[in-house]
């Protein structure tokens, strides 16, 4: 629980900065006040709960998963603060929701609009997205060098994807690593879009946004409302380099030309990308779109937002063809790379189950032959194989019962089956009623519930989460 306490302190002093913009921005008294008792109180339990629980820390690999699976929940409820207290937000399950897809990066939203809110209020809605990217308890690791050993399970536990690529030997040294490429493309993105003109204050909000793959904006368009090539072309960008493994980035600073071109799963991830979003251009060219470029454009930027899970929005893409609407669908459950920001199954696990229905189907003619499971020239152990395999079927199976599960709460079926699609994949936009014009707010308290479960689920990778639910877990 110490961790914890750290936790909500940097919450709260983060709640701060957000009151800071507020006061500056000239927003309404109750928004202001909101974020100062949000503050307050955040801080001051997080305190009092450093006060009950310090002394040596010592972390087991199970003392890491519940930490970070209670330390989403924690977060999420007294991030919620400021939206219910400012009256942004007027029910508690909705706040949390709000939040919970903020520090999850899933950009699924109850605010129908969003241009007439308080500063303060957008910007710890941004801000939410910012510390959930990268994963604020990596964060809480970089900063808190303490925490020593035991910090490699909070990182195995937290960081997504099937592979944790230790850049360096010390857990600390590796997530200040990644933070430093995370904010380097954070604040490079930001210059960009203030060049494209965007203010400063939309800049960098949209700019958490991409980075973390979440897809909060601070206009109810999202990126439509710009209708600039630039700033489309800025994000796409971004989104694009938000789906890679960031340790293809740091190895890239390092001068390490070419590294990314070598990966397999990065060469998938960018080969799916230019075929789907070719598709999709020719499926909504003449039907959506009268001239050819005007259908690339859109579907280059919404291939690459549904890939990366990031779900910002510049066209209303339940309109377009039934081709397009499944192939958007597909990519939300594929995501983008390990050890990305982006949820999903990921591509090297989606790689890895296609070569392995590929080799059982060639040992069905070919029973003695000798054929291993290779990505690249690597070859996989049939553990590490069977691993997958089962994350697979797990995933697929939680978004079935969750599908089944939000029958309960719509009469449409694609609108169920795209909601759970959408949170588990940690996207935001579905199809039908939780489309890219709609919102979440439909949905009762109980199945905005639900909802709130798949994305913590979806973002900390369906293990983490679910084997506290086993009884042995508790057993020392």
């Amino acid at each position: 629980m110490q961790l914890i306490s750290h936790l909500l302190t940097v919450i709260g002093i983060a709640m701060t900065v957000c009151w800071g913009v507020a006061m500056r921005m000239g927003d309404p008294h109750e928004a202001v006040q909101a974020l100062a008792v949000s503050s307050m109180i955040t801080v001051c339990f997080g305190l009092v709960l450093y006060l009950l629980t310090r002394g040596p820390v010592d972390l087991s690999r199970r003392d890491g998963f519940a930490i970070v699976t209670l330390g989403w929940v924690i977060a999420s409820v007294f991030g919620a603060l400021p939206f219910y207290l400012s009256g942004t937000i007027v029910h508690p399950v909705s706040a949390v929701f709000e939040t919970m897809s903020g520090f999850t990066t899933t950009g699924a939203s109850v605010l129908a609009s969003t241009e007439h809110l308080p500063r303060g209020i957008l910007f710890w809605r941004a801000l939410t997205h910012f510390f959930g990217g990268m994963g604020v308890l990596v964060l809480c690791v970089a900063i808190l060098p303490f925490l020593g050993v035991g910090g490699m399970q909070l990182f195995r536990a937290e960081m997504p994807g099937p592979s944790k690529d230790r850049l360096t030997p010390r857990i600390a040294a590796t997530a200040k690593l990644l933070w430093a490429v995370y904010v380097m493309l954070v604040v490079l993105e930001t210059l960009l879009l203030r060049a494209g003109g965007m203010s400063w204050f939309d800049a960098s909000c949209h700019s958490f946004a991409t980075i973390a793959t979440g897809g909060f904006s601070t206009r109810s368009q999202s990126i439509a409302a710009y209708n600039s090539l630039y700033i489309e072309s800025v994000v796409i960008l971004f989104m694009f380099l938000a789906g890679c493994s960031f340790a293809l980035h740091y190895r890239l600073l390092q001068g390490k030309v070419g590294t990314h071109f070598k990966d397999p799963e990065f060469r998938a991830y960018l080969g799916v990308l230019i075929v789907v979003t070719g598709v999709v251009a020719v499926n909504t060219w003449k039907s959506v779109y009268a001239d050819f470029g005007s259908a690339l454009r859109a579907a280059c930027f919404q291939v690459t937002s549904i890939m990366t899970t990031t779900g910002f929005a510049t066209a209303d893409f339940d309109r377009w063809p039934l081709l397009s609407r499944m192939l958007l669908l597909l990519l939300m459950f594929v995501g983008g790379c390990a050890g990305s920001t982006g949820g999903g199954i990921k591509v090297v696990r989606a790689m890895t189950v296609f070569k392995q229905m590929r080799r059982e189907t060639r040992l069905f003619m070919q029973p003695q032959a000798v054929l291993p499971v290779k990505l690249g020239q690597t070859s996989l152990e049939p553990e590490v194989v069977s691993n997958i395999m089962a994350f697979v079927m797990l995933f697929m199976m939680t978004f079935i019962t969750g599908s089944l599960v939000m029958s309960c709460f719509t009469n449409s079926p694609i609108t169920a089956i795209s909601s759970v699609a959408a949170t588990l994949g940690n996207i935001g936009p579905g199809l039908g009623l939780v489309g890219p014009a709609n919102t979440y707010a439909f949905i009762p308290p109980a199945g905005q519930g639900v909802l709130v479960f798949l994305m913590l689920l979806g973002r900390l990778e369906l293990y983490t989460v679910l084997v506290m639910f086993l009884p042995g877990f508790w057993k020392r």
